[in-house]
């Protein structure tokens, strides 16, 4: 069983457990910064803006899963170059900041029309000891349940990640767009296209 919260109602500061979450979820799509996850989670922990994210706690009170939902138009991330700078080095720091910062913190209002009545679902982990357990599940019920939105978008999750498609169809979410990825890279990491899927109440 899991007590969903938003993030920044915590009594305790929850970015370095979030960041090992976000290092071990997103280690596909970071491996060009770093093969050390815990040199990820130190250069990313401090970009969570908390009140846009919710996390799942365990009885134990240990973050279990989290999630961002914004209108998407405010970013649920902040990066600081010189924090990604300091912890992956001058060059791929200065890469990151740069590529990362466009693609995180572009405001989803200016890709899929998120406003008022639509919900952008963002930075979706789970760590790895609660997977299969229902702590992503128990978080996305509470956000499409509370959040004030009509529909609730989740972009650009890969095609290969079938856990995680397997719990948005679940759930309810449908895939509405599909993008491929250039071959060259693709195989690379691993993934054949980029989905993205919305729920309408």
């Amino acid at each position: 069983m899991f007590t969903v919260i938003r993030a920044d109602q915590l009594e305790f500061d929850p970015r370095v457990q979030m960041s090992r979450i976000f290092a071990e979820g997103f280690s596909q799509w970071l491996g060009y910064f770093s093969k050390d996850n815990e040199a990820i989670a130190r250069a990313f922990a401090h970009m969570f803006v908390l009140n846009q994210f919710y996390v799942a706690l365990t009885d134990e009170g240990t973050i279990a899963a989290m999630a961002a939902c914004t209108d998407g138009r405010v970013s649920s991330v902040k990066l600081n170059p010189t924090e990604l700078r300091k912890h992956l080095g001058l060059f791929k720091g200065t890469i990151a900041g740069f590529v990362l910062k466009k693609e995180f913190e572009a405001p989803q209002a200016t890709k899929d029309g998120a406003d008022a009545v639509h919900g952008s679902i963002e930075f979706v982990g789970t760590a790895p000891e609660c997977r299969g357990k229902g702590a992503a599940s128990a978080i996305i019920r509470h956000i499409v349940e509370y959040a004030p939105f009509e529909q609730f978008f989740i972009e650009e999750v890969a095609d290969t990640n079938t856990p995680a498609m397997n719990l948005y169809h679940k759930l309810g979410f449908q895939e509405y767009k599909r993008k491929t990825i250039p071959t060259k890279r693709a195989v690379k990491i691993g993934i054949n296209h980029i989905v993205s899927l919305k729920y309408v109440k």
